[in-house]
């Protein structure tokens, strides 16, 4: 799989992992994330991820920022992106099973990076369950 990385400062260290991890699990990485914990701008690399995700250059996104607000916010900005901010693997579950989310967006300040990692795992190795969900999902862009 293809996924697409970004992240501002407080998101190196959980960007760094969640590469190492997904490397090891044979995904492909488009990284678009700072690498340094000197303060950057969430939207400088928010929107490269739904940009990936949305013309289909990756199949998932994950951004990562302090609160995962801004930068979730800034994601769902772009046309087909739904950004779904998960502090746990449960609502990750729930984001893709019931939302058909394609880009998690994590809260670097709010969870330790075994989470985030967890988090990232889950959303990856669920399936969006259709059915009724489709017609809600279908609903939410205004565009």
């Amino acid at each position: 799989m293809k996924i697409s990385i970004g992240n501002d400062h407080t998101g190196s260290d959980y960007k760094k992992a969640i590469v190492a991890f997904l490397t090891l699990k044979g995904h492909k990485i488009i990284n678009h994330g700072t690498d340094t914990l000197d303060g950057v701008d969430y939207p400088d690399f928010g929107h490269p991820v739904a940009i990936d995700v949305e013309s289909g250059k990756a199949d998932l996104g994950i951004v990562i920022c302090g609160s995962g607000n801004g930068i979730a916010m800034t994601a769902n900005k772009h046309k087909g992106i739904r950004a779904a901010l998960c502090w746990t693997k449960e609502i990750s579950a729930l984001a893709r099973q019931h939302n058909n989310a394609n880009v998690v967006s994590i809260p670097a300040r709010f969870t330790s990076i075994p989470q985030a990692i967890e988090i990232v795992d889950t959303f990856l190795n669920t399936d969006f369950e259709g059915g009724r969900h489709a017609t809600r999902v279908d609903k939410i862009s205004c565009t």
